[in-house]
């Protein structure tokens, strides 16, 4: 039951992510006084719609998107310009340019969006996206500075034993030596505060001050049931894994893991949310602004490994999931149950995924190709350079540019865009990606 309460939450939060989306379209059109026949949120059949001030608002069946209809998208064509086929019949292009134009009733001319301005127009299409940005960055610092972001902290989660004579042992043997943490008396739950002489504020610091130190005895200051309690601490020399930049284990050209000899204690931090500071955010709402921009720019390859783990043996890029995928992941942080995994880790893992949602969406609709926001912006900015470029040669206005002939290339996107939804549902069903492993 937990599950399908975390599918139905993020469901209804994208929604409203798309919802307001639109909204950030259909305000600034009605504004500059585009006329708005629809505002609808989902594709088919209409479920409910009211018309208020000319624009009927509607939800349909399939909650798999949304649109805003303005009429005149696509601008007359040009006198002689006109493209028929053989048999006298309109082509596709003609055909689509009537459709946008065919609601405008006389003395509405200047209410068809091919007639704004450029600044306008790119107002009107940035608005959706802008939406979407403004949606994660707000989510994103209410969670760091509500709920607090998940890091490692300098209290104890766990005091090793003994250090096990077999590398692949889950428990202690005899005649196995005590580890060094355990030796010297420390025990979970123990708040580290300095090392060796020197304050720590965090896991980072404990285990640079180990380093730092050595296999010398080290004096540990550390807050027990809220008591000052000093032991010593003797790290001993052990053979430990190198971890890569992502927190992985490193692995050489052969696919060994990577070891090298370090001080070791046996002791681990536990993981807690840390309330941030406002100042934080806006870093981290960049940070998630470039991670998802260099998830859409290796896009195609990255496909091509879902493509490959779906139909194949290859590992599953995790990075790239569907609306199957998404929804299992709030399923499982919904029914996920531990200690130390209550409501405030449950509402921050489940914001921070329409965190995500949010930012992918903001960042794929600036993709400069349509039916894209972002081949409408495209659009509006060379048809700015245009008449920039004619006001210098002091030539006639070249008018508005016309992105209707850009249709049948509009259609290959749309095709390519529903393989890659059909390719992701697949793989989200035959290799699932877990959040528990």
């Amino acid at each position: 039951m937990d599950f399908v309460i975390g599918v139905l939450i993020v469901a209804v939060g994208l929604i409203l992510s798309i919802a307001l989306h639109e909204v950030g379209h259909l305000v600034p059109a009605k504004r500059f006084g585009v006329k708005v026949p629809q505002y609808m949120v989902g594709f088919g059949r209409t479920l409910w719609s009211r018309t208020v001030n000319g624009t009927e608002y509607g939800v349909k069946v399939l909650p798999l998107g949304g649109y805003v209809r303005m009429v005149g998208m696509y601008p007359p064509a040009r006198a002689g310009a006109v493209r028929t086929r053989r048999d006298g019949r309109p082509t596709m292009v003609e055909e689509a340019r009537s459709a946008a134009l065919e609601e405008i009733e006389p003395g509405e001319e200047h209410r068809a969006f091919y007639r704004l301005s450029v600044p306008k127009k790119l107002v009107v299409m940035l608005g959706g996206p802008t939406m979407n940005l403004l949606i994660s960055a707000v989510l994103l610092g209410a969670v760091v500075t509500g709920l607090g972001m998940g890091q490692y902290t300098a209290t104890l989660g766990t005091v090793q034993q003994c250090l096990p004579s077999d590398p692949d042992a889950t428990e202690c043997a005899a005649g196995d030596p005590a580890a060094p943490g355990a030796q010297a008396g420390l025990r979970p739950g123990d708040e580290v505060v300095a090392w060796a002489g020197t304050p720590v504020d965090g896991w980072e610091d404990v285990t640079a001050a180990i380093a730092a130190n050595g296999t010398g005895p080290a004096a540990v200051e550390v807050l027990r049931d809220g008591a000052p309690v000093t032991v010593s601490v003797t790290p001993v020399l052990t053979e430990r894994p190198v971890l890569a930049e992502d927190g992985t284990v490193a692995v050489d050209a052969e696919g060994d893991e990577v070891t090298e000899m370090r001080p070791y204690v046996g002791i681990g931090p536990t993981f807690e949310l840390v309330r941030q500071p406002v100042t934080a955010v806006p870093g981290l709402v960049w940070s998630t602004f470039t991670g998802t921009v260099e998830v859409v720019l290796t896009l195609p390859q990255r496909l091509v490994d879902v493509a490959q783990a779906a139909f194949g043996t290859e590992e599953r890029d995790p990075s790239v999931v569907g609306l199957i995928g998404v929804g299992r992941f709030a399923g499982e942080i919904a029914s996920l149950d531990g200690e130390g995994y209550g409501l405030a880790e449950r509402s921050a893992d489940m914001l921070s995924l329409l965190v995500s949602l949010n930012m992918a969406l903001f960042v794929f609709n600036l993709v400069p190709l349509l039916p894209l926001d972002g081949g409408h912006i495209a659009g509006a900015l060379w048809e700015g350079l245009r008449r920039q470029v004619a006001r210098w040669r002091h030539a006639p206005d070249p008018g508005p540019v016309d992105t209707a002939r850009l249709l049948p290339a509009t259609y290959v996107v749309v095709a390519l865009m529903l393989g890659m939804s059909v390719l992701l549902a697949y793989a989200d069903i035959v290799r699932p990606v877990s959040l528990t492993g």
